[in-house]
């Protein structure tokens, strides 16, 4: 382990040894904040016309929209850390539609309402585009696509009921890559087969958070960073309560990511995982030399996905879902960092790219993920409640689909009946997870027979029965498979 993350323990430590305060941050966030001030926190009593738990992109992008609609609205957002400090300054920069989730969109809306969803997250994409070319955002965009793969024969064909569902539809979505193309957009020969979605990009997402931070205050939104909500009423005007004050809403949204699994309306349509990402110092002519020239989002099949991209400035950046969980919602300071995550998503960088054996870990982080059982998002109003609306469980694809959630939240709150509050995600009926403490153990013995599983796999092994009967109980991942 030293030797793996040298690099990253010397980075830490200077980080540690400027006095920095807070959280273990993410690549992306040393990158974006550097010594930008905070906005101050909510002090004694406010009031507002509505209040936004959630300073990420979710709630960035529905307090941009409802300034939009109604410049005149009063919006308050209260933000824990720094806007972009949970998952949206922390994951692994991927814009990706919805269309690996077809089939799961149809079980909830029909063929055609999927694909319909399925092409505003396209659009999504191009939103995010033209906005920071609007507003002068510098996020890095690159849109090279997704690339879906395989790196062992167990994966192979693992997307064909996704792109055969398309097909039947008359669409041509994905693209059928030969073997030796995958291998040069991978950058690596382990890689044995794939599809590509040409829609998807790449991107800095902290510097996108705080670039939509920047627009949120243009427009007039109050915003009030290093404020914790302990509870907030449900009955309206809503009192929201924090550590240093209270503000009261006529309407809430929460926005809050895993963090809203705490919240008894929503604790069992979330369970709340980890994700981890290792990234390499520069290597640019490295990576060149290697032929790895483009942008692609990669993603492999395994259940426990790994995800992984060149960067702009030449560096790897590799990510897998770990998925330990967290009991009762609570997110503590592990899923900031834990070594041993590290480690295994170490492991898989090695793996799948033997030949820059030498090159050192520069750092690493991770973050939690509000997973629903079939990885589609919810939104809707608690409980019912007209004047508290919600939007979570982003299941970690969030970047491009989370502008989608703005759109669908700011409509929400100002009482909107229109496209996009009658959407098919808004309000829907959507499957449970057990209880806790049932769901924390089951969870765990699940996420140990997927690792059993794809470790044969892996290997060219044949898994043993009840890792695959086990591993078949894992909630769905980013993409549908077979």
């Amino acid at each position: 382990m030293p030797s793996l993350l040298l690099r990253r323990t010397r980075r830490d430590a200077a980080h540690e040894g400027s006095g920095a305060q807070g959280p273990h941050r993410s690549l992306w966030l040393q990158e974006a904040l550097g010594d930008a001030p905070t906005e101050p926190s909510l002090s004694g009593t406010a009031r507002a016309d509505v209040a936004i738990i959630g300073g990420g992109f979710v709630g960035l992008w529905t307090a941009i929209r409802i300034k939009e609609r109604e410049p005149a609205c009063d919006v308050v957002l209260l933000e824990q850390d720094v806007c972009g400090g949970g998952a949206s300054g922390r994951n692994g920069g991927m814009a990706l539609s919805w269309w690996p989730k077809l089939a799961s969109l149809a079980k909830i809306c029909g063929a055609q309402e999927a694909v319909r969803l399925c092409r505003l997250s396209e659009e999504a994409i191009t939103e995010i585009d033209h906005f920071c070319a609007r507003h002068g955002i510098d996020a890095r965009f690159r849109r090279d696509g997704m690339l879906w793969t395989a790196t062992s024969p167990a994966q192979v064909g693992a997307w064909e009921a996704v792109v055969r569902s398309t097909e039947e539809l008359g669409l041509r979505v994905f693209e059928r890559v030969e073997r030796d193309e995958v291998v040069a957009r991978a950058g690596s020969e382990t890689h044995l087969a794939g599809v590509r979605e040409p829609s998807g990009a790449c991107l800095q997402p902290a510097l996108l958070a705080r670039g939509l931070r920047r627009a949120a205050l243009a427009a007039g939104v109050r915003i009030h960073e290093r404020t914790r909500v302990t509870s907030f009423s449900r009955e309206r005007p809503v009192e929201v309560r924090t550590h240093g004050g209270v503000l009261r809403a006529d309407r809430l949204v929460v926005a809050m990511n895993a963090w809203a699994a705490a919240l008894p309306e929503l604790r069992r349509a979330l369970i709340v995982v980890s994700s981890d990402i290792v990234a390499t110092p520069p290597i640019p002519e490295r990576l060149d030399a290697m032929g790895w020239t483009g942008h692609d989002a990669i993603t492999d099949s395994q259940m426990m996905v790994n995800y992984y991209r060149r960067t702009a400035d030449g560096r790897v950046a590799f990510g897998k879902g770990t998925g330990e969980l967290a009991l009762g919602g609570r997110i503590g300071s592990r899923y900031d960092r834990a070594d041993d995550r590290a480690t295994m998503t170490t492991a898989e960088f090695r793996r799948y790219y033997p030949s820059l054996a030498d090159v050192p870990i520069d750092t690493c982080w991770g973050g939690p993920v509000d997973r629903t059982p079939n990885s589609v998002p919810l939104l809707g109003r608690l409980g019912g409640r007209e004047h508290i609306v919600y939007g979570v469980g982003w299941s970690g694809n969030g970047v491009a689909p989370s502008v989608i959630g703005g759109r669908v939240l700011a409509g929400l709150a100002l009482g909107r009946d229109d496209e996009w509050t009658r959407l098919p995600l808004v309000d829907r009926r959507h499957d449970h997870f057990p209880p806790d403490p049932v769901r924390f153990v089951a969870g765990r013995l699940v996420r140990e027979a997927v690792i059993r599983k794809e470790r044969a796999e892996l290997r060219g092994r044949t898994p043993k029965r009840l890792a695959v009967r086990m591993a078949a109980l894992a909630p769905a991942g980013l993409e549908d498979k077979e």
